[in-house]
């Protein structure tokens, strides 16, 4: 009798470890493939070429905002429905058209972790071809956003695991602030109100700035009042290589909108930075956010350097350490890039083990 409890107990064990979820996937669930950023359409080869599958190739082939070159949203593959296998079933990010008269209209919902982890599943319902291509053109920014914040999501977990120690200790001694960025961010200096931590690589170079000033009123978020700002910090804390350079913004290159971070108000500003007096240059990303605890603003902001090289993928794996940005009085929660895209119908499909 002895002997069948302890089987019992083991199995309701297996059982409750098979249901149990750690970060929101089970644990029994196998690495999705791929890398970030690439995209799996399975749709009909036919249907791929016609002018439905132009609308969603179109919709994903976009670029990608704030970088000083082309670059495209997502590596795109494509592939038939016959040919569905388990290797393209863990694929990390897929988009599943499915275009028939039964449907009354067109919908998408998406479902995570279906296969493996992470994973996200997107499905497209449309009644023809016709109303699925004007329904893609039309919801475009939303289909990028959702798999974009999906991603980053992923690298804010793998940060929350492997980051820069001694930047975060950094951070906390001088702002009183948490932050994780990548942990070969090893370098760095220090100034009035001021932090600059840096790879300090010759490629590649990732770099994370924070400081922070007064907070005054609304006029302070203004794209003049940062630009003003930025340049007076960079200036006095960031030479060039060169006697007399420093680093500056391109005021003709750059944007701004407002975002929501940790559930509060930020305003977030892409743009590229330039060397004044030297021929240096690329992408950064800032998130502007109010500590009210000690009424000042803090910037947090993200640049690369890498000459005649792609820059998507390195910037956003520092455009994700942004969101991790905890200020004094911020609770401890899971930190998210977003939310789930309004008005998504959202199905959860659990893995069947």
């Amino acid at each position: 009798m002895k002997h069948l409890s302890t089987l019992a107990y083991l199995a309701l064990l297996l059982l409750g470890m098979a249901s149990c979820k750690n970060g929101g996937t089970s644990l029994f669930a196998p690495a999705s493939s791929g890398r970030p950023y690439e995209m799996l359409v399975v749709m009909d080869d036919s249907a791929w070429e016609r002018p439905a599958g132009r609308a969603l190739f179109d919709a994903l082939d976009t670029d990608v905002p704030g970088l000083p070159q082309s670059e495209r949203s997502f590596l795109i593959m494509q592939i038939d429905e016959s040919q569905m296998n388990n290797t393209f079933r863990i694929f990390r990010n897929i988009i599943v058209p499915k275009i028939d008269r039964m449907y009354s209209q067109v919908k998408f919902k998406f479902a995570r972790d279906v296969n493996a982890s992470p994973q996200v599943i997107m499905t497209i319902q449309a009644p023809s071809e016709e109303a699925f291509a004007e329904y893609v053109g039309k919801h475009k920014q939303t289909i990028v956003d959702l798999f974009t914040r999906a991603e980053m999501n992923r690298q804010v977990k793998l940060l929350k695991k492997d980051h820069s120690l001694l930047v975060e200790q950094l951070v906390r001694d001088s702002f009183q602030c948490t932050v994780h960025v990548p942990a070969d961010l090893q370098n760095y200096k220090r100034g009035r109100n001021f932090l600059w931590a840096t790879t300090n690589r010759e490629k590649d170079d990732l770099n994370f700035v924070i400081y922070s000033y007064p907070f005054t009123d609304r006029n302070t978020f203004t794209l003049e009042y940062f630009i003003h700002k930025r340049d007076s910090f960079m200036k006095a804390n960031l030479p060039g290589p060169l006697d007399g350079s420093y680093m500056a913004t391109d005021e003709n290159f750059i944007m701004s909108q407002d975002i929501s971070v940790r559930g509060k108000y930020a305003q977030e500003i892409k743009g590229l930075w330039e060397m004044e007096g030297a021929v240096m240059g690329g992408p950064f990303v800032s998130h502007v956010r109010v500590d009210e605890e000690n009424q000042r603003v803090i910037v947090a902001e993200a640049f690369v350097y890498s000459p005649g090289n792609k820059k998507r993928d390195i910037m956003r794996r520092m455009e994700a350490s942004l969101y991790t940005l905890q200020l004094p009085g911020e609770q401890d929660a899971v930190t998210t890039v977003g939310s789930d895209v309004e008005g998504v119908e959202e199905e959860i499909v659990e893995k069947k083990n």
